[in-house]
């Protein structure tokens, strides 16, 4: 069997990786349109602004950074240099999760031997792959921790879910859902929640057994809500819907360093694990996945119901030491703003509601999240 070697990261640095769709700046629809960005942007982005699964988004990656103003900053400049691209090819970026009324039947794969492959493999579940999400690496100094970090966080990660949800959308239609990403993604094979792993001897041995049984190629496709990156020596945090705005995201982005730097602290002080059994998180990412911040999520150690937004605001009250030694409290006590807000869900539905035209949602939407000022569309 192979063996992979973990490269530690000695602090908690912070790497952000978006995924945004490409629409027609007339039109709102789907574009496939990554080949002529990525040959218009400029050289020294090439590595941090890449194609996709299909044609009609494209993924924008922070250089590794040491905390979120770093990563904000790092973020703002590239995702400025992408709008300028987009403008002048007559495109707009649609930072929703799903998109209202285009269809996945309509979209095209990248041209790409390893996507090629994906699809012919995972056929319509890969091709059904037209959602958008927010990814977060957090450093961590051993596989161990890594593993035992992504036991640990399950319990957060439909709070994370129900923050972030926007994705009502599928078919052309309202779901009624608030993140029907987080069903799409859970019909792959090696997405969704992970399996239980005890130390990075079982993860090994897992990634190995699925390449060896010729279940998977490769570790990259291994999709699941939270998982060790050797490579980069994180934890990936995979489970978020693409927020509306980048002040959003960077929000995000300082809950899970944060959240991280906690549960790594106490793995050092010897904190004592309490189970949560794995059917509750699968009945909180349920309900997250179904109301937003208006579902009720069960509590690990008292079996009552909570709703969203007080969970997350108390979980901003437990992690306010680790976003103060972090440097990112400004960012994390965004989340409260959040949780008092409606999800970026409910503020698509009801753009619909006021206008009855799916077009001004995505309309809306983009001119919302843009960092460059308006254009005349």
């Amino acid at each position: 069997m192979s063996r992979l070697e973990f490269n530690s990261s000695p602090t908690h640095s912070l790497g952000v990786e978006v995924e945004l769709a490409l629409v027609d700046a007339n039109t709102m629809a789907l574009a496939s349109a990554n080949e002529g960005i990525l040959k218009s942007i400029p050289a020294n982005y090439e590595d941090s602004i890449k194609p996709e699964l299909m044609q009609c988004y494209i993924e924008i990656n922070s250089k590794k950074c040491q905390n979120v103003a770093e990563a904000e900053a790092d973020m703002h400049g590239k995702l400025s240099v992408l709008e300028r691209v987009t403008d002048d090819l007559g495109l707009r970026l649609f930072w929703s999760a799903t998109h209202p009324f285009s269809h996945w039947k309509d979209q095209v794969v990248t041209q790409d031997d390893r996507y090629y492959g994906l699809v012919n493999l995972l056929q319509d579940t890969a091709r059904q792959l037209i959602t958008f999400g927010l990814h977060v690496h957090v450093g961590v100094d051993s596989g161990d921790k890594a593993v035992m970090i992504c036991d640990r966080i399950l319990n957060h990660l439909p709070t994370l879910l129900a923050l972030t949800s926007n994705s009502p959308w599928w078919e052309g239609r309202s779901t009624g859902l608030h993140s029907w990403r987080s069903k799409v993604m859970d019909g792959l094979p090696t997405a969704g929640l992970p399996p239980l792993m005890r130390n990075w001897s079982e993860y090994v041995w897992l990634i190995n057994h699925m390449i060896d049984t010729g279940f998977i190629e490769s570790i990259r496709e291994i999709w699941w809500d939270v998982r060790p990156h050797h490579n980069f020596g994180t934890v990936e945090v995979r489970i978020c819907d693409m927020p509306g705005n980048l002040h959003d995201a960077m929000a995000i982005a300082a809950l899970v360093q944060s959240l991280v730097k906690g549960l790594s602290d106490q793995i050092d002080q010897g904190a004592y694990q309490h189970d949560c059994h794995p059917m509750m998180v699968r009945q909180n990412k349920w309900r997250a996945a179904r109301y937003g911040l208006d579902a009720q999520l069960v509590q690990e150690t008292t079996y009552e119901t909570k709703p969203a937004r007080e969970v997350a605001k108390r979980l901003v009250d437990l992690l306010r030491p680790d976003a103060e030694a972090l440097g990112c409290l400004t960012y994390l006590e965004r989340i409260n703003d959040m949780a008092d807000r409606p999800t970026w869900a409910s503020r698509q539905l009801d753009i619909l509601s006021q206008t009855n035209d799916p077009k001004q949602v995505v309309q809306q939407m983009t001119e919302q999240s843009r960092l460059t000022g308006s254009t005349d569309g």
